[in-house]
């Protein structure tokens, strides 16, 4: 596939005094530990219009999963007025879709029918076979007379094929009520993606006023209360799936969606979550349930194994994406000091999952080998100490062994997996593997050390390239200062203490557009001017790539 692209000592001290505010829940992004380290109901979820008749598409279309033969096409129907989404309500709808090499819809190419019923909320997917390798097309659906908005998807290049360029949209934790999704409008504008990728938190699950906003809901969500049942996330889905920012880059492009916990709950691991009080809540395992058919229902996703979003793309020999589910599986989070963190009996991947990742990244002949992670596999330690001071109160402590540990949800967490990965990449010397990563509502550009006590002496096994959140709250918003503010005293203190950080910034929000082509794979990062003004501009903030052979992360003086 050819892309078409032709600080004080004062100011730290007030940032550990509002750090260290503790709610109930938590309402702040993960990394806000991080910040007092470095210091010491569902009619609501459709469109303001009322339904004037039925049936309507009035959440948009979508595809996703793009093959060299096909792609997932969605939609879903509003029947009647009262067939609200998680209402059980509406009779069931067929629908046509058909698939066009035009906007116009004079050349078809492939259509057919599926029936929309309530048991799946009037949702609809169809899996198109058949289709030309690297080839825009163009979809619709149709139902009782009415046409969905028209929309354009790509298929992947054929397994075998030389491609010359990807380009991909890069996107993560999108909190409705912190603001508008202009990122997303802006990634539909470009014009030039093959895909779009969204690493996870698509969704939150929070009340309204529960979750960070600088103290300011700028959009209620719906439900207004925290979502529990197979209704409220059906709900939730819907609410979103209304948003114009996002119907518009559904309809430009297919998505590439994995999940992280906020999909859920807060912090989710295999048996429960944080967010998640067991008998008051119901029972975490039919919550979990829940969660996952919604999210089945609503997004343009194949199941895979085990019905998670662990699976496997491939862009001819340029590139194949791995793409990880770290919820479904992993050990129960532990806490600072707590230890366990380097417990080999403890898993973030489950050992199905980390075994299928090797295996994949061995069996590799692309040129890159991408991995979508949903937090962040690189060290993130607050300070260096010498091995042999390290280790010792490392194992004192509980604390992981490569250094002193901010957020146990990430890899840091679960180091076992971390070195038996990284050790597989050096051990069979796989080269050019980037990992994609969101969760931590900021930007980062990292090397991934084998060793980050010694770095940079020591080896890099791969290479990361993190996206900061669409609207969901950073640094600077928890502690309600002027954007900048934070980054100016938390990055050189980040990078001075992990020296395989080339680039943070823990203030802005945006996205990222990775770029390959056989000579480097650029991610450029995006900021918005503002993430409550539905019209935000996007500028350019800074790009880094790495150079194929190297395991290094370098920075690009200008975006792809």
């Amino acid at each position: 596939m050819t892309s078409r692209h032709g600080r004080s000592e004062s100011a730290v001290s007030a940032i550990a005094d509002t750090a260290s505010l503790t709610p109930r829940r938590r309402t702040v992004v993960k990394a806000a530990a991080a910040t007092a380290a470095l210091a010491g109901p569902l009619a609501s979820a459709l469109p303001a219009r009322a339904v004037q008749q039925a049936p309507a598409f009035l959440h948009g279309v979508a595809s996703g999963d793009p093959l060299p033969d096909g792609v997932l096409l969605w939609t879903r129907v509003t029947p009647t007025p009262d067939a609200l989404p998680g209402s059980g309500a509406g009779p069931d709808t067929e629908v046509r879709w058909t698939v066009a090499r035009d906007r116009t819809f004079t050349d078809v190419v492939a259509q057919g029918t599926v029936l929309a019923t309530a048991a799946s909320d009037h949702t609809v997917k169809a899996d198109v076979r058949g289709l030309r390798p690297a080839t825009d097309y163009w979809f619709r659906f149709s139902a009782g007379g009415a046409d969905s908005p028209a929309a354009r998807t790509r298929t992947a290049p054929a397994a075998d094929a030389s491609v010359a360029g990807l380009r991909l949209g890069v996107v993560s934790c999108a909190n409705w009520e912190a603001g508008h999704f202009a990122a997303y409008r802006h990634l539909a504008a470009r014009g030039d993606l093959d895909a779009w990728l969204h690493l996870g938190d698509y969704i939150y699950e929070y009340g309204t006023g529960d979750y960070g906003t600088r103290g300011t809901v700028v959009r209620p969500h719906s439900p207004a209360h925290e979502i529990v049942t197979l209704a409220d996330y059906r709900t939730r889905h819907a609410r979103y799936k209304t948003d114009p920012d996002l119907q518009a880059l559904h309809a430009t492009a297919p998505v590439i969606a994995m999940w992280d916990d906020h999909e859920f709950a807060n912090d989710t691991w295999s048996g429960g979550a944080e967010n998640h009080t067991e008998g008051a809540e119901g029972a975490w395992a039919a919550r979990q349930a829940a969660a996952k058919r919604a999210y089945f229902e609503w997004m343009p996703v194949r199941p895979a194994v085990e019905g998670t979003t662990y699976r496997r793309l491939r862009f001819g020999r340029l590139a194949d994406l791995s793409l990880l589910d770290l919820r479904s599986f992993r050990s129960q989070q532990v806490s600072l000091g707590d230890g366990g963190v380097d417990d080999p009996g403890r898993t973030l991947t489950g050992r199905a999952q980390l075994d299928w990742l090797k295996a994949g990244l061995s069996a590799s002949d692309t040129t890159w080998r991408l991995v979508g992670t949903s937090v962040m596999i690189s060290p993130f330690a607050l300070g260096s100490l010498p091995a042999t001071l390290l280790k010792p109160l490392a194992k004192l402590l509980g604390l992981p062994q490569e250094g002193l540990a901010l957020n146990t949800d990430q890899w840091d967490g679960y180091t076992a997996d971390r070195r038996e990965l990284l050790a597989h990449l050096r051990g069979n010397a796989i080269r050019n593997t980037v990992f994609l990563t969101g969760d931590i509502h900021m930007a980062w550009a990292n090397d991934v050390p084998v060793n980050a006590g010694t770095y940079p002496l020591s080896a890099s096994a791969a290479t990361e390239f993190v996206v900061t959140s669409v609207t969901s709250d950073n640094l600077d918003d928890i502690l309600k200062v002027g954007e900048g503010t934070v980054n100016a005293i938390a990055s050189p203190l980040i990078r001075a203490a992990n020296r395989h950080v080339h680039w943070v910034d823990t203030d802005r929000h945006g996205f990222g557009v990775l770029d390959l082509t056989a000579e480097r794979a650029q991610m450029d990062y995006y900021v918005l001017s503002d993430r409550t003004k539905a019209g935000a501009t996007a500028a350019w903030a800074r790009s880094y790539r790495t150079r194929s052979g190297t395991q290094r992360v370098e920075r690009a003086d200008a975006p792809v």
